[in-house]
This record gives structure tokens, sequence and C-alpha cells, in this order.
């Protein structure tokens, strides 16, 4: 029998995958981030106000606070049975990147102790020699460094009966060339901030801050796991590249918004699970228009935010997939025929006193504000269109 018909002949004999009980929602959420509510429950003023600055203003920490603020991390890590933690980087592969190091070592005299100081949390030295860099370097200029990003809050990262400290990370070269996609990220928020701010003081004195905002939208296919193994272009690929059209396609436009299937409900409700400890604040799930295909959505948060939340997003899928006996396709285009997954991005820009900038005025000011950003939005998209 060929792979694919004992791929078929099992399909019927899957079971659905039990889920715990729908807890509320807000009683998860966050519960494996350090987030500013952690922090002051475990920094002293200092070290919480020298955090506060750096998030909200970028100011620079100093190292004596910074170690303080590593021995709170460390002290709540611990509290939640962790003993390893990472620095977590987007390097220009499509995934992250992560080296684990424990929070143990030796004293001089060989007593053992748990430490974690703030040179280990601010910067980390990855081997960079075979990450892609674009030509930028040679192959054995191997120096590559991780820096801490305050403005992205450390995670736990649970994986079975393990668990990680995760540090989210900027990935730079030697020589200061960016190597990762959030360097390039962090340098554009701040050129748009400097920019748009003194626009706004046009109109209003009090702006001191201008965020760009992002609600992104994940769309996949899900395909049972025997399927996906009878198919080498899926698993080599993670998208076909030969083969014949399926019978049914998409014609009768009644997948969308349709039921969800009972095996990919459940793996949705596993996945978002894990997902609201981590803080990705997922609202929305729904059937897309392909036939197994899906889409999930979180609520609007600042863009440096919210991509780390949709690259978390994409990993705990994969790994989730597979307690359910699935494997989830983030290809854009892994079938010919039907379509692609899209990952519409809604971005805007929204100013520390709490004004959408892309969003119409009430009153004649503040309409013309709108009108003065929504119209070199236009502008620019239309000169720069080809960098987008």
């Amino acid at each position: 029998m060929s792979l694919r018909f004992n791929a078929i002949s099992k399909l019927s004999a899957s079971p659905v995958t039990e889920v715990e009980a729908s807890k509320k929602i807000t009683a998860i959420f966050g519960s494996n981030v350090f987030t500013l509510k952690v922090a002051r429950e475990y920094l002293s003023d200092e070290a919480y106000k020298s955090l506060i600055g750096s998030i909200k203003a970028g100011q620079k920490i100093d190292r004596a606070v910074a170690n303080q603020i590593a021995n709170g991390i460390r002290a709540w890590a611990e509290s939640k049975g962790v003993t390893h933690f990472t620095h977590w980087f987007q390097p220009l592969t499509g995934t992250t990147a992560e080296k684990h190091d424990s929070f143990f070592t030796l004293k001089g005299d060989g007593t053992p102790i748990e430490q974690f100081e703030g040179d280990a949390l601010i910067q980390q030295e990855p081997d960079a020699s075979s990450f892609p860099s674009g030509g930028l370097r040679a192959t054995f200029e191997a120096r590559g460094y991780t820096a801490w990003d305050p403005s992205s809050p450390a995670f736990i990262m649970e994986i079975g009966e393990g668990k990680t400290l995760c540090i989210p990370t900027a990935f730079i070269s030697y020589t200061g060339e960016s190597l990762d996609y959030k360097a390039p990220l962090l340098k554009a928020v701040e050129a748009l901030n400097n920019a748009a701010v003194d626009v706004c003081n046009y109109f209003d004195k009090n702006v001191n801050k201008v965020s760009a905002t992002l609600g992104w939208e994940q769309e996949y296919f899900v395909v049972d796991e025997a399927l996906f193994n009878a198919r080498p272009d899926l698993v080599m690929c993670g998208r076909t590249v030969f083969g014949h059209n399926s019978a049914k396609n998409q014609q009768l436009e009644d997948h969308y918004f349709g039921s969800i299937p009972e095996r990919v409900y459940a793996f949705m409700r596993d996945f978002e699970t894990e997902c609201y400890k981590l803080g990705i604040p997922l609202r929305t799930r729904h059937n897309e228009v392909a036939p197994a295909q899906f889409e999930c959505a979180p609520i609007f948060e600042e863009i440096n935010l919210a991509v780390d939340h949709n690259t978390l997003l994409m990993d705990i899928m994969t790994r989730v997939s597979l307690r359910h006996k699935l494997r989830v396709l983030l290809h854009e285009k892994p079938f010919a025929g039907i379509n692609g997954s899209g990952k519409h991005n809604n971005w805007s820009m929204a100013t520390d006193t709490g004004v959408n900038l892309l969003a119409p005025g009430k009153t004649p000011k503040t309409n013309l504000m709108f009108l003065t950003f929504f119209v070199n939005t236009i502008k620019a998209v239309h000169d720069y269109a080809d960098l987008m």
C-alpha cells in the first residue's frame, strides 16, 4: 500500500486530542511574562524606574542597576521553576534562534550557586559565522552580539517539563551591522518617532512620543500528520511543488467562516492557551477561504512587541500541532489553484496622549492632524513602494 493510501486509511482512526478545559483568559494571560506589574514586585524603586525610563524614553540603564534588574528577573524565573536562560533573537533565517545557559555556576572555592548578572542580561556573544549576513562579511568573521531589548518583556517558554527564560534581543555584528530583523525595526521605530513628534507638536504640544502600532493576521493551513509525511515536497519545502489539483477546491465558497472541524478546534484552543500565557492577545479565530485553511488574529500592539508575538505564535503553532498529529503550513502559497496564506499587517501610528493618527478627528483641529499624516503616508508609500 502506498504512503498516501496508508495515510488515508489512518484518518478515520485519528482521535481528537484531549485539551484542558477552557479557563478564563484573564486568569492566565501574561502568567509567563515579566510584565511591569511583576517588575514592580521584584525590583527596587531605583531599578523599576530605570526600566520604565528605558522602555518609554530609551534611557540608558546603569550597569549597577542592570545587576538589580537581572537578579529580579532571575528570582521571578526561579519561582516558576526555571533553570536556564537564553537570548532570544531573530536572525535572517526566517525563524528564531537561542542558545541556552544555566543559572548554575561555581564560586572560586567550588561552591555551586545560582547567578544571573547584568552583563549576561544586557549582552551575549553567540557564534555568528553560520547565520546569514547578506554578504556583509566573510564566514570566518564569526563575532556577533545579542543586545537586550527592554521594550519587549522577558518571558518563560515551557516545552514539556522544561522551562527557559527567554530575553528578546537584537543581533548585530562586531562592527555594528544588523544581522537580524529586530535591529532595523527598532531603528525605523525611532526614526518615525522623531519625525512624527515634530509634526504632532504643530497641533498638540503635549505629544512627546509617537509609536507605530500593528495588528497582524496569521493565516495557515492544517494537514493531517500522515498525509503530510506522504508528501516529500511538504516535508522538505513546507509547500507542494508537484501534483494534481484536488477534485474540489474553493469553488463553492463554503469553507469561509464555516464551522471549525473538531480536531482543528482542539488544536486552536491548545495553542491559544500557550499564547495567552506568553501575553499574546489573540482575539479572533475562524475558517479561511480555502479548504483546511484557518486564521487567527490579535488585538493591536506596539509594533516591535507585535512582531515578537507573531514570531512566537508561529513557533508555538508548529510545536503544538505535533501533539494533535497535525502539521501547520505557514508558507504563503503551499497549494496551487487555491488561496494562499496572507499575513495582513494592519498598522497605524499612536501618540502617548492616546490619539490614533490615522483615525479621522472629531473636530476640525484634530481632523487636520489626521489629514496631515494620512496624506504624507500615502505620499511615502507611493515614493518608496519598491521597499515594501
